[in-house]
């Protein structure tokens, strides 16, 4: 259960009570009025052990060539301010790591860290890191976001992937609210709430999927 029940936003700490937003799976979503997000309701979040069997289903690897293009909406935005001297981490790489190889063949080096897959919390801090579909999977954004940035220098880029929702209408059957561990949905205004309280300097990645931070590194309280 997160802290407080469904009656303080799991990111930003607003207080309810939050208006009820169905999805297409039926369940009960909350959404925040200060910062926009909506989150699954408690009752609604898969176990670990559901996660790990949905995220194990997962296309990947090189040899998809579906899953790299998808991938390549990420780096296309980023590799313009990458550079060979920098160390990287993909967050959440999944059971079968792809894009510390495609940062590899342009000369990047990046490691791979996964809750579920590859468990060892990395060592360091990193000059870029990525997380492709990974914020949408956070039961307590609040705590996860910071702990994710800890791993990230002063000055560090920032590479997030997720879809955002637009209007409440539309959010009621949208696809991307179908999978079971897609529980926290992002709003452009969301992300604009999130660059100003974790010290963020927003970067064109022009994909409104695509989310390329600067860190500044003032800190990640909330």
């Amino acid at each position: 259960m997160r802290p407080g029940g469904d009656e303080i936003c799991p990111l930003c700490s607003a207080p309810g009570p939050f208006g009820v937003v169905a999805d297409i799976r039926k369940r009960r979503n909350r959404m925040c009025g200060r910062c926009r997000l909506i989150f699954a309701e408690a009752a609604f979040l898969p176990s670990p052990e559901t996660e790990k069997a949905r995220y194990a289903k997962h296309r990947s690897g090189l040899d998809d060539a579906g899953y790299v293009a998808f991938l390549k909406q990420a780096l296309a935005p980023a590799l313009p301010v990458l550079s060979p001297d920098m160390r990287g981490l993909d967050y959440g790489c999944g059971h079968t790591p792809t894009l510390h190889l495609l940062l590899g063949e342009a000369g990047l080096r990046c490691e791979n860290y996964d809750p579920f897959f590859f468990p060892e919390w990395p060592a360091g801090t990193f000059d870029f890191l990525f997380a492709t579909e990974v914020v949408e999977h956070f039961h307590h954004p609040a705590a996860e976001w910071p702990r994710m940035l800890s791993l990230l220098k002063p000055g560090g880029l920032l590479t997030v992937m997720t879809a955002p929702w637009e209007d409440l209408e539309s959010f009621r059957t949208w696809g991307y609210a179908s999978d079971e561990t897609h529980v926290a949905f992002y709003h452009q205004k969301t992300l604009e709430w999130i660059r100003a309280a974790f010290g963020f300097e927003a970067l064109d990645s022009g994909n409104p999927r695509v989310a390329l931070f600067r860190f500044d590194g003032r800190g990640v309280g909330i």
